[in-house]
């Protein structure tokens, strides 16, 4: 996108002069002539630059730079002058004018000036995004899945990314991915140099999560003490990431269909209306349809914001990508941590494929950064899995000891008797595992828990139901 310039002189000709140039040059160029006129165009329009004069015929240019950099403090302001004086740019500078230029103007030096102005709101605002959020990084968790639904779903991605303002609605359990998913649209779309914002519609209370998303003017509310800029201000010409979407309130739900109808929106508070250009992705795990049904989702919602559905199926359903992930997490964690891990043997790989991961690829993860954390070996093996993932996806036989253990101790043995070793390894890798969860994967702390020393409890977690040595 172009980046837009606001051009701010009462001078028709200079006014009109500068216009053409800038648009020449490739920029999106708006004008004002008084100083009323800039506040309200930066208020709407919200541009990346503003040249603004010092000398206006309704107020002096160092008010305007001051209400605009309350309003919008990520616009840069290059500031344009007759007088010269160093008072005056001292005091420009002091209200945050990026930099200012003397009339009559050097145009291979304002254009210079501007450059390096876009440059640094560019810079200036990465920072501030930075601070706002963790950016979601794809780059250690996307792996091109072998899977059919997979393959499918990376064609919908880079074909909707073409599309620069097609809404997006990613379903999918929790754990399946579907934040980089959201992510990948932005990446490979126009706006990929724009910034993207993502909030979780069911982390904040109604009013906390209209403020995040609309911002709110000062006294709006008790605690309002002064203006703040909301994720769609500060995601314009970007992508703004709606996570968990169904559990966003009835009252905010109509505010943001507006937003999808009309690209526009008010402050908390406020009555102007700002216009923005924001691509809308959303994602929930629950059944929108049915919330639909039930009323407690706007229908006509419910359609804007899937125009382009995406659904990832659950790890259970694409177990051709099991092995992929398993050994890209394993590779990413064993540089982490330094370790020597380099496969996985056949047993421990037979498990995690039977198992129905429920947590989907985000449970996987967490379970090979413990192994790999906690354990040191060239091989994941079958007694590094955790004992409820290996009772899940346990063999017949394997099960079937558990079953006689808790037979076992709750009625009288029978005349065939009982397995002693073989009901003492099953209450022994229950303990250990237990402690191991309580501990947080701590080894020494869950030996206290045990009154085993390390030693032995790594023996133990190597070689279950083993006699000590």
């Amino acid at each position: 996108m172009k980046p837009v310039i606001l051009l701010v002189d009462d001078e028709d000709t200079i006014r009109l002069f500068l216009e053409k140039t800038l648009r020449d040059e490739g920029y999106e160029a708006l004008t004002a002539a008084t100083g009323a006129e800039a506040i309200e165009l930066t208020r709407s329009e919200l541009p990346d630059l503003v040249l603004l004069d010092l000398k206006l015929p309704d107020t002096n240019g160092l008010d305007v730079l001051r209400q605009i950099k309350e309003e919008v403090p990520e616009v840069c302001v290059i500031m344009l002058t007759a007088f010269g004086d160093i008072e005056t740019a001292v005091a420009a500078m002091k209200q945050q004018a990026f930099d200012f230029v003397s009339k009559p103007v050097n145009l291979e030096q304002l254009l210079l000036t501007i450059e390096k102005g876009l440059a640094s709101r560019k810079l200036t605002r990465e920072l501030f995004e930075l601070r706002r959020r963790v950016r979601i990084d794809i780059g250690d968790d996307y792996i091109p899945g072998e899977s059919a639904g997979m393959k499918g779903i990376y064609e919908i991605v880079k074909r909707v990314a073409e599309s620069d303002t097609t809404t997006v609605l990613i379903q999918g359990e929790s754990g399946t991915g579907k934040e980089m998913i959201a992510t990948m649209v932005h990446r490979y779309s126009g706006r990929r140099d724009q910034p993207f914002l993502e909030i979780n519609c069911a982390s904040l209370p109604e009013e906390l999560l209209e403020s995040e998303l609309f911002g709110h003017e000062k006294g709006a509310f008790t605690d309002a003490k002064s203006q703040k800029i909301g994720l769609l201000e500060l995601a314009n010409k970007g992508t703004l990431f709606l996570d968990e979407i169904g559990e966003m309130s009835l009252t905010i739900q109509v505010k943001l269909l507006r937003v999808l109808e009309r690209m526009t929106f008010r402050r908390v508070g406020g009555t102007k209306d700002i216009k923005v250009s924001v691509r809308i992705i959303s994602a929930t795990n629950s059944d929108l349809e049915a919330a639909v049904r039930n009323k407690i989702f706007r229908e006509d919602l419910y359609y804007r914001l899937k125009v382009v559905p995406i659904f990832i199926p659950p790890l259970r359903e694409r177990k051709e990508d099991i092995y992929l992930l398993l050994k890209h997490f394993l590779n990413h964690f064993d540089k982490q941590f330094n370790k020597g891990f380099q496969d996985v043997e056949e047993a421990a790989y037979e498990v995690i494929l039977n198992y129905a991961w429920p947590g989907n690829i985000r449970e996987l993860k967490n379970m090979v950064e413990r192994i790999v954390l906690l354990e040191n070996d060239t091989v994941m093996r079958l007694v590094h899995i955790p004992l409820g993932i290996r009772q899940g996806a346990a063999p017949p036989q394997e099960l079937a000891a558990v079953r006689r253990l808790e037979m076992a101790l709750s009625r009288p043995f029978t005349d065939e008797g009982a397995d002693f070793e073989e009901l003492m390894g099953v209450i022994e890798r229950e303990l250990i595992d237990k402690a191991m969860r309580e501990a947080d994967g701590n080894q020494s702390r869950a030996a206290r828990l045990l009154r085993l020393n390390r030693d032995k409890i790594r023996y133990r977690l190597k070689n279950p139901a083993a006699p000590e040595e």
